[in-house]
């Protein structure tokens, strides 16, 4: 049997990942600090033979014992109300973890897949976003955290790639959503549903004429399978081209939900990025995946997903208290 490490098992694309692989006949080893992941996204596993979980801080030593095949590197915070929260810790895992990923992968001679991300390409003048587009980030602005945490990984990876032979795989993944995104993480999807639901106003930040381009969770992960078991050691842009205005997307919200919601305009966060949009040639050609779940589908799935949370889920303002975590 195949034995995989999933790190940051317990958050949003993490948990999605460990079901995949264990449907797939693998032994999966979670690996989370649940700083900001939810043991509630795994809780399911816990009985499954195939599943054991590590509560550990990959930016401290790793050690898991026996073989392993593969390793996934998820762990990070993905949200900007968490990296903005905890900028050292996002500093952290994307340096020292990755860096103590590689040289665990290297020792037990495994394949390494890190989770990089659309935010290296920055505020983009290029559109779409190809994987060749170096960026246009600002390395000192409050975003600056995670874009540069993960512009790092790529490079000490592709290091380890060409000065040891280390078999990685680097997969760019855009804004994806589905079940178990946390509602108030300050993405757009979970804040729009969970403003619908609260019957709020909806917010919008800036004029609402900036872009994303969102990928069903389902697409992601099968995207990722297929790209750990490619042979193509270069960064793959994972996402769905099917770009849409914030605005645009704010109506689609109010007609799913049909609410009465009113939508009103708030300033724009320093470095937001205006447009956002994968090109998925790369993808297409090297390992024939491109997303199959429209977004209507996959809006329809997500709100189904939030309905069925608790009302105290529902109205909680804030998700943790960081304050022990920052050093």
């Amino acid at each position: 049997m195949k034995k995989i490490l999933i790190t940051g098992a317990a958050g949003f694309l993490g948990s999605h990942l460990a079901d995949r692989f264990i449907a797939e006949g693998y032994h999966v080893v979670g690996m989370d600090n649940l700083i900001t992941g939810d043991l509630r996204n795994i809780e399911h596993l816990f009985q499954h033979p195939n599943f054991e979980f590590h509560h550990h801080d990959v930016s401290k030593f790793v050690f898991v014992p026996g073989n392993l095949d593969y390793i996934l590197h998820f762990a990070s915070p993905a949200s900007p109300i968490d990296y903005l929260k905890i900028p050292i810790q996002t500093l952290k895992v994307g340096s020292l973890g990755t860096h103590n990923l590689l040289g665990l992968a290297r020792v037990k001679n495994a394949r390494i897949l890190i989770a990089s991300t659309s935010e290296v390409y920055g505020d983009p003048l290029v559109h779409p976003q190809t994987e060749d587009y170096y960026g246009n980030v600002n390395t000192i602005g409050p975003r600056g955290v995670y874009d540069e945490a993960k512009r790092f990984q790529e490079s000490i990876t592709m290091a380890y790639h060409r000065f040891h032979g280390l078999e990685t795989r680097i997969v760019r993944i855009f804004n994806t959503y589905g079940p178990r995104m946390r509602l108030n993480d300050g993405r757009v999807i979970p804040a729009f549903i969970g403003q619908a639901l609260r019957g709020e106003d909806l917010t919008i930040f800036g004029n609402g004429l900036q872009t994303r381009s969102f990928c069903y969770v389902d697409d992601q992960v099968e995207g990722i399978f297929r790209l750990l078991h490619s042979d193509y050691s270069l960064p793959v842009n994972i996402g769905n081209p099917d770009e849409i205005t914030i605005l645009d997307f704010a109506k689609e919200i109010i007609k799913l939900t049909r609410t009465e919601q009113k939508i009103v305009f708030k300033p724009l966060p320093e470095n937001d990025p205006l447009q956002r949009q994968p090109d998925i040639t790369r993808a297409k050609e090297l390992l024939g995946w491109e997303p199959k779940v429209s977004r209507e589908e996959g809006m329809k799935l997500t709100y189904d997903y939030f309905k069925s949370l608790s009302k105290a889920d529902l109205e909680k303002q804030d998700h943790k208290d960081f304050s022990k975590y920052n050093h």
